[in-house]
C-alpha cells in the first residue's frame, strides 16, 4: 500500500482591509529618525511597500522603479516607504548603491510586516520558512488603507501603483 503524502493547507494571509485604519507603525528610519505612520497623517497619500531583500534582483528592481518616478508620486503630493527585516547599515548601504531618494524602515523584529500581513509562510525549494510577501499599501490622507497589491510583481510595479494613485485619488 502506497504511503498518503501528507499536504498541509497554508492559511491566508490577513491584511488590513481597503477601507480600515492602516495600523499604526513606529520604525527606525534610513533618515536617522523613527518613523511613526502618524507623520504622514493630512498627506495626500502614502505608498508603504514590503520587500523581502536588500540588494536582491527583484527587491532592486523594485526599488529603482519607485526612485525612478518618484518625481511623479512628487507631483501627485504622494510619499513613499521602503520597508524590510533588513538593519539600518543594510539600508544605508543599498541606498547608497542604488542612489535611493526614500526612506527605508528598518523591521528586524518584523512586527510592522506581521501587523499588515506581509509577514507570511513562504516556501522555496521545498523549504517552508516566515518571510515578507512583497505588498504595498497605498494610506489615503485619513490614515486608512486606500488600497493593497498584493503578491507584487516587482518589475513595472511602480507603474501599476502610479496608475492607480492617479486614478483613484
Amino acid at each position: 500500500m502506497a504511503a498518503m503524502k501528507k499536504t498541509t493547507k497554508k492559511s491566508p494571509a490577513i491584511y488590513p482591509a481597503e477601507g480600515a485604519a492602516a495600523p499604526a507603525f513606529s520604525a527606525p528610519g534610513s533618515n536617522g529618525k523613527t518613523v511613526k505612520l502618524a507623520d504622514y497623517k493630512g498627506k495626500r497619500a502614502l505608498v508603504l511597500y514590503f520587500y523581502p531583500r536588500d540588494n536582491t534582483s527583484g527587491c532592486t528592481k523594485e526599488a529603482c522603479g519607485f526612485r525612478d518616478t518618484l518625481g511623479d508620486f512628487n507631483k501627485e503630493k504622494v510619499e513613499i516607504l521602503g520597508v524590510s527585516p533588513d538593519s539600518l547599515n543594510s539600508h544605508s548601504k543599498f541606498i547608497e548603491k542604488y542612489d535611493l531618494p526614500f526612506v527605508l524602515l528598518a523591521d528586524e523584529d518584523h512586527k510592522m510586516a506581521e501587523q499588515y500581513g506581509a509577514w507570511q509562510e513562504k516556501s522555496n525549494y521545498g523549504r517552508t520558512y516566515m518571510g515578507i510577501a512583497r505588498t504595498t499599501f497605498v494610506i489615503d490622507k485619513a490614515g486608512k488603507i486606500a488600497k493593497v497589491f498584493k503578491n507584487v510583481k516587482a518589475a513595472g510595479h511602480h507603474e501599476k501603483v502610479l496608475e492607480w494613485v492617479r486614478e483613484n485619488l
